[in-house]
């Protein structure tokens, strides 16, 4: 079986590279086509398809999309794999009429899309678990050592990872009080931020980086969710993913708070939360834990086979068939056509 990558931001990586182990274990084939929008990160053993022609001529059974879009005049079945957790967002259950199967995390992402898929006809749904956190419960190998560039690393490690959305981004109203507190000297702080992330914000705590404070310039985030010891966001899906760690997430003014996030409204509250996060309360842990279960119940870091699995189903048992016809989408296909020729992937 074939299987192509669709990256459209850099993010995408690590959500697909562990996919594409399962599927060389396999006897797989495996190709890459990048949108103008992601960075070239692929590896000298990974193939690159830079045109549609290309494309055609690899013939993919199946497209693997971390994103929200894919074009529909690729060959193969358009698979969705999701680029986080983020159920708290209003565009996650959003049905665009692009993907013919949705691969699911865990109950609380299942039941929705089985619902959409009842009232729309068009698209399957399997809980398969998210590629991404393969790694995070089976690692492939060593971790960088964040702490190591920290005047003392032995400090507890807060990883500030905020949402790039300017309505949800708590940047804005945390900058003062993390640059105090990285001042004051109790805690080592490492931010990490989204590639949409406004370029203001970026500048501003780069220029703060020093003994106390990095800002870390990685597209992949798992290895510092395990590397950190609290996690300080707002309305991020990287907030489930560090709770699926057991570990304490402090949020600002999250959209959909519950007794799974140490969750605050007022900026100046932000060190007190950080304390009660370090103290690992039985009862926020009990409550995340009930959360993570429910949102990524699968351990066992084989996401990725399940995806595979799902693909394999679905195009054995021709579900295809079995599908109403996706929504025509005349004029936006008819824009992404138009694009992918000016940009000269399409002739």
């Amino acid at each position: 079986m074939k299987h192509l990558m669709f990256v459209t931001h850099d993010y995408a990586y690590e959500i697909l590279r562990p996919v594409q182990a399962a599927a060389r274990q396999r006897g797989d084939e495996v190709a890459w086509f990048l949108e103008p929008t992601a960075n070239d990160q692929l590896q000298t053993d990974e193939l690159r398809l830079r045109d549609f022609d290309a494309v055609k001529a690899f013939a993919p059974d199946a497209v693997l999309v971390p994103g929200n879009w894919v074009p529909p005049f690729f060959p193969g079945v358009k698979v969705q794999v999701f680029h986080g957790f983020g159920i708290e967002k209003k565009g996650h259950f959003r049905i665009r009429g692009w993907f013919d199967l949705y691969c699911t995390h865990g109950p609380l992402t299942t039941q929705p899309f089985l619902a959409l898929a009842a009232r729309h006809g068009h698209f399957a749904v399997h809980e398969t678990g998210w590629p991404k956190t393969d790694a995070l419960f089976a690692p492939a190998g060593p971790d960088p050592d964040w702490r190591a560039g920290f005047a003392d690393p032995a400090r507890p490690l807060i990883l500030y990872a905020p949402t790039f959305s300017p309505s949800l981004t708590s940047a804005p109203a945390l900058a003062g009080e993390i640059a105090q507190l990285a001042q004051a000297g109790r805690w080592n702080w490492l931010v990490k931020f989204h590639p949409k992330m406004d370029r203001k914000w970026i500048a501003h705590f780069q220029a703060l980086a020093g003994a106390t404070l990095q800002v870390a310039g990685t597209s992949a985030i798992n290895p510092l969710l395990r590397a950190a010891d609290v996690l300080v966001s707002d309305t991020s899906s990287v907030v489930a993913e560090f709770l699926l760690l057991d570990k304490p997430a402090v949020t600002f003014r999250n959209s959909r708070p519950g007794p799974h996030l140490i969750n605050f409204t007022r900026a100046a509250e932000l060190e007190a939360h950080i304390e009660r996060a370090l103290e690992r309360q039985p009862g926020d842990l009990a409550a995340a834990r009930r959360f993570a279960e429910a949102m990524h119940p699968c351990r066992d870091g084989r996401s990725s086979e399940r995806v595979l699995d799902a693909i394999a189903t679905f195009i054995n048992e021709n579900r295809m068939a079995t599908l109403k016809p996706k929504p025509r989408n005349f004029f936006r296909r008819l824009k992404m056509r138009r694009r992918y020729r000016r940009l000269g992937l399409v002739k």
